[in-house]
């Protein structure tokens, strides 16, 4: 049988389910980014999970649900095989073409969209409602909104740190403006010198960085991987290598907007703490 004929075989079978009277609790939803992924297990709502997409690693329960998506497209053919009440899409990182075809079926498509830190806790009351998981969601927004305030308080207002935040050094590039790692330097007081500049993950030069004579340079690294902070020791007029103060942060504490984010800030404020 013929791809095209199997991919039409799902449609007709997934459209005639569809058409089923669909219970008031989606039963089988589809998270199309990790941090969503992680967010419904957090809420109450990840024994509703029937698929998620690459990288979904969190907690390990995630990891052994199929993976429909990545962030260049969406198996629409995997999708329609699970047969889902509801798709949950990241409106900036899915692709559009991908997710108007999954609505051109009649599959209900909700978005996830965090911007700000504080946004972190109005995405886990909005998954609550659209799962039926609102108490559970509501509690943890909550003590996720309370946390933030307390973090933000304990440090926001000490002495300036300033910092390189080092996203790859190849080419070298780092964070800016509206960027999930600038907005937590922001809460640790750490002068970011480039925080201005154009874009969120600007690239500079070695000179830039140099002006800028960052008293502390930070790295996010992956969880049980040891950062390489070897690339710097040729420049050692920076004051950050004249005295080794390397600073490594959990990635995904960083790069995941989930409750794990006030891990990623607790850990980046108190290692800049440490170097006041």
């Amino acid at each position: 049988m013929s791809n095209r004929l199997v991919f039409s075989s799902i449609v007709v079978l997934f459209l005639a389910l569809h058409s089923i009277a669909a219970q008031a609790k989606p039963q089988r939803i589809i998270a199309l980014a990790p941090h969503i992924t992680e967010m419904l297990y957090a809420i109450g709502a990840g024994e509703q999970l029937v698929g998620v997409s690459d990288y979904s690693d969190y907690p390990i329960a995630a990891s052994t649900l199929p993976s429909v998506a990545n962030y260049a497209s969406i198996n629409l053919e995997a999708v329609l095989a699970l047969r889902p009440d509801l798709v949950i899409a990241w409106k900036t990182g899915n692709p559009q073409a991908d997710i108007a075809r999954l609505q051109q079926f009649g599959i209900k498509v909700v978005f996830s969209d965090p911007l700000t830190l504080d946004d972190i806790a109005t995405e886990l009351r909005f998954l609550g409602e659209v799962t039926e998981n609102t108490p559970q969601a509501n509690d943890v927004a909550s003590q996720f909104s309370q946390q933030l305030a307390e973090l933000r308080a304990k440090f926001q207002h000490k002495k300036p740190v300033t910092v390189f935040f080092a996203m790859s050094t190849a080419p070298l590039s780092t964070v800016a403006n509206n960027a999930w790692p600038q907005q937590m330097l922001h809460i640790c007081a750490a002068q970011n010198s480039f925080a201005s500049a154009k874009g969120d993950y600007p690239q500079v030069g070695i000179e830039q960085i140099i002006a800028a004579q960052p008293q502390v340079i930070i790295q996010a690294q992956r969880d049980n991987v040891v950062a390489d902070f070897s690339y710097w020791q040729r420049f050692n007029t920076l004051p950050a290598v004249k005295k080794s103060q390397y600073l490594t942060v959990n990635a995904d504490y960083l790069y995941r907007t989930t409750p794990r984010t006030l891990l990623g800030i607790k850990q980046l404020c108190e290692g800049v703490d440490s170097y006041r």
